[in-house]
């Protein structure tokens, strides 16, 4: 069985129910692949940049377990682009570059395929109170990529679009904004523009399926066999729609 091995933060993380509704993108991704034949192992971690999931040695036991025709999944840079935090942050120019070779190299060493996928978007991105920007650890792992011969999934810029279009609607829908008095775990409601509720980590975990879908080969064969009736449901009536009512039924 070919497993994929996902390396990233919280917004890629599996969650219990204890947080819930939080939802990691890599969470959900097994609704996209082939059952039975491929499988996700999910090692993302809260608060993870590339270099501190490195210095925990978080890497050492997907190196352990990954083997030839596996593929490693790397989704970092919320938390790289945090200056103030000298045990997290990866300038984009050097450090977060050569982290990122260090997952290729662990996967490379054992014959597996990695692929880069950049950041998710912040709904609040351009607001007045936004801190954080993705930009140049995107265009850093674009560029890595091109270095490297890695495939690179541009989630930060398709997430931008799929938020834009939806509009102010994926604050309450995509991400974890939250009423009071609804979930256990957030009695008092809560508000967050980063971390993301089940209908977003589908509709983000569907677009990285659609560029393997593009991208064809090996990426688009991790893909269940109705991937192509999604996509044709998904065009028509609106990723976000599709993804809302999988979290439904």
């Amino acid at each position: 069985m070919i497993t994929i091995y996902w390396a990233g933060d919280s917004t890629v993380k599996q969650n219990t129910i204890a947080t819930y509704p939080q939802t990691g993108i890599g969470q959900v991704f097994e609704r996209f692949v082939k059952r039975c034949e491929v499988r996700v192992e999910n090692h993302a971690e809260n608060g993870r940049s590339t270099k501190s999931f490195i210095d925990e040695g978080r890497l050492a036991p997907i190196y352990d377990r990954i083997t030839k025709g596996d593929f490693l999944f790397i989704q970092f840079g919320h938390n790289d682009e945090k200056p103030e935090d000298p045990t997290r942050y990866a300038d984009p120019d050097s450090g977060f570059p050569e982290n990122l070779e260090k997952f290729v190299n662990v996967a490379r060493n054992k014959g597996a395929t990695p692929v880069f996928i950049t950041p998710v978007t912040r709904f609040n991105r351009n607001g007045p109170r936004a801190v954080y920007k993705h930009d140049r650890w995107a265009e850093s792992a674009r560029r890595a990529g091109e270095r490297l011969g890695v495939k690179v999934i541009d989630l930060t810029a398709l997430s931008e679009q799929l938020v834009d279009a939806m509009g102010e609607a994926a604050a309450t829908t995509y991400f974890m904004n939250l009423p009071a008095g609804v979930y256990p775990h957030f009695p008092q409601g809560q508000k967050d523009n980063t971390h993301l509720q089940p209908a977003g980590a589908l509709a983000f975990a569907g677009l990285i399926a659609r560029e393997l879908y593009k991208l064809g080969g090996e990426y688009a064969a991790l893909l269940c066999d109705d991937f192509e009736q999604w996509m044709t449901e998904a065009d028509n009536f609106g990723v976000e729609t599709t993804a809302a009512q999988e979290v439904e039924s």
